[in-house]
């Protein structure tokens, strides 16, 4: 592969980046509306800012790179948040329907972390300015804590069940 196709692929994932996250952001204030617990509201409440800078974020990249971004439909994201609205679909505000939207949301999750680790390894196997890759790496940071959290959201800590727990019981 020429480095030039190789820059197209890595410019036609970034756009398709950009269009997961804005389908993301459509869909977050619809998770924090439905989510019964504090905790869960919180966690989606904070990814909701950190996906308005990741947008923010790749926006910088395409300035950086000095292309006009087009953000481009992210079929496999589409796809998984449909697999997460039936998941939800018919289910009272429980601990049932928190563990729903925590396994929708850790399906985003590693949809995401999976895309920005292959793009910030593109941006580093470019040569592009380093600032690209440390963007990329920010967000692929972020996605992980957000994925971390929400497995402990779910599992519960040393002081209380979480969410599986009490979906199991119920």
């Amino acid at each position: 592969m020429k480095n030039k196709e190789f820059e197209e692929l890595f410019i036609t994932q970034l756009e398709t980046m950009l269009g997961a996250e804005k389908q993301i952001l459509d869909t977050l204030p619809k998770l924090i509306k439905l989510a019964e617990i504090e905790d869960l509201k919180n966690a989606l409440s904070t990814h909701l800012e950190e996906t308005e800078n990741q947008v923010e974020r790749l926006e910088q990249i395409f300035r950086i790179l000095n292309i006009t971004p087009q953000a481009r439909k992210n079929i496999a994201m589409e796809g998984i948040l449909k697999q997460g609205e039936e998941l939800l679909k018919n289910k009272p505000q429980s601990p049932i329907l928190d563990a729903a939207i925590i396994a929708s949301a850790q399906m985003v999750e590693h949809c995401e972390i999976a895309i920005y680790g292959t793009l910030r390894s593109f941006a580093k196997h470019l040569k592009l300015d380093d600032e690209v890759a440390d963007l990329l790496q920010e967000t692929l940071k972020e996605e992980g804590a957000a994925d971390k959290l929400l497995t402990k959201i779910a599992d519960g800590s040393l002081f209380a069940s979480g969410i599986n727990e009490e979906a199991a019981s119920g």
